[in-house]
């Protein structure tokens, strides 16, 4: 494996002006030697040659910008510092970013570029109970090692778009999409779904020298097939919960107001007339439609 070595380059600027020296009075001695020697014109052209080549060795590198240096394809080393340097005229200076980026996961026949503005589509996997979910996450990502990064995978951005996605989906197979007995959930556990997504991701990348910033589910459904069998689903979740809190208010209502009525000796009741009162009283609290009274003005038991 190739590993990072960094080297500190000489400044450019006394570089510049020998070179631009060489070069100019090279020229100046060969058109001044083609009349008077051939050996100043053979030395000028030497200085011209000699300076033209010195001026492939200036690089200016912006911040979090960095080169990676080859002789003849061997590593050099790598330059992070931002500045006006002079090298070896014979490296290759390689230009990689250090910059923060971020894409979105997804199947997409577009461009890279559109990937990156979310153009993507979702991805279509089959979640831990094998219902067929869409997914896709955001990534945020940069190069902290150059060498790893350019020499070590083919192509370092496509690496980090396939490796995450292919996380992505491992990641949603080893879990379901909802949960009722407290078991991770990719919709109700988001924070520790996205940290498991993050080290998974960086895991596979780093043999490419890619820090993973964060990752984090940005897209979650069930397939268009079977969404709306699973809202229904849901309704009907949410529709029995409600209705147990409601039967246990209402149970607690009628308990309460009977030992009112027992406390403040009220009226009495017998257990018939208690079961009438309860059964009444759990009608109209657990009723999801007005009630309508109706008042009896004969005695307790007409």
């Amino acid at each position: 494996m190739v590993r990072e070595r960094l080297i500190r380059p000489v400044a450019g600027w006394l570089p510049l002006f020998i070179s631009l020296t060489a070069f100019v009075g090279g020229i100046a001695a060969m058109i001044y030697g083609v009349d008077s020697s051939g050996a100043v014109a053979a030395a000028g052209a030497v200085s011209a040659f000699a300076g033209l080549v010195m001026m492939n060795g200036f690089m200016a590198i912006a911040p979090n910008q960095a080169r990676v240096l080859l002789l003849f394809g061997e590593y050099k080393g790598s330059v992070k510092d931002s500045g006006f340097f002079w090298v070896n005229p014979f490296y290759s200076k390689k230009r990689v970013s250090l910059r923060i980026r971020n894409f979105e996961t997804g199947s997409s026949a577009g461009t890279r570029q559109e990937k990156d503005r979310g153009g993507g589509k979702p991805s279509k996997v089959n979640d831990k109970d094998g219902n067929p979910i869409e997914i896709s996450a955001i990534v945020v990502w940069r190069v902290v090692e150059t060498a790893e990064a350019l020499l070590e995978v083919e192509d370092y951005e496509a690496y980090v778009a396939t490796q995450s996605e292919a996380a992505l989906r491992i990641l949603a197979s080893r879990h379901p999409y909802d949960s009722e007995d407290g078991e991770v959930s990719l919709r109700g556990n988001t924070s520790e779904i996205s940290e498991q997504l993050r080290n998974d991701i960086q895991e596979r990348l780093d043999r490419a020298g890619i820090e993973i910033l964060e990752a984090r589910i940005s897209h979650l459904a069930y397939a268009p097939e079977i969404a709306a069998a699973m809202l229904q689903r849901q309704q009907a979740q949410a529709v029995v919960a409600a209705r147990t809190k409601i039967v246990e208010g209402a149970v607690g209502m009628v308990q309460m107001a009977l030992d009112h009525l027992e406390a403040d000796r009220i009226v009495d009741l017998d257990d018939e007339r208690k079961a009438a009162m309860v059964s009444n009283l759990l009608v109209v609290l657990c009723s999801d439609r007005h009630t309508q009274p109706v008042v009896n003005t004969g005695t307790l038991y007409q």
